[in-house]
């Protein structure tokens, strides 16, 4: 039985870099546009084409711009990377605490990936 490859992240912007370099110490492959000076200024469509190339996830709170993007992808036939949606009443954005953020999306790189049919997932807190 081959083991599926690891799950590699982009944060999206709304995202503190900090949080991307605790994972990173954490051993897991995760980018934050805001550490990306090249990213920061792409489009929602340029950064899932980004990401979809680089085989990520991409993780987001902007469910209404993104799910649209990967659905027109599935529907064109093209290749179609991940969406792990986040919520800010769920992983509120502080600088102060990211450790919510950070364990639930540790517990989740951490777990079986899903397989590759699936390609929107909704994070939830670490127990």
């Amino acid at each position: 039985m081959t083991k599926s490859p690891p799950v590699r992240l982009l944060l999206d912007e709304m995202f503190s870099p900090a949080v991307a370099a605790e994972l990173r110490n954490l051993g897991h492959d995760v980018i934050a546009i805001a550490d990306r000076p090249e990213l920061r200024s792409k489009s929602d469509e340029e950064v899932f084409a980004w990401a979809c190339a680089g085989k990520r996830w991409v993780v987001t709170e902007n469910v209404k711009d993104f799910r649209p993007i990967l659905l027109r992808a599935l529907q064109g036939g093209l290749p179609a990377c991940g969406l792990l949606f986040t919520s800010s009443r769920t992983f509120h954005r502080s600088r102060k605490n990211p450790g919510p953020l950070i364990g639930a999306l540790h517990a989740w790189l951490s777990s079986e990936p899903p397989p590759p049919s699936v390609t929107e997932w909704w994070l939830i807190e670490a127990e």
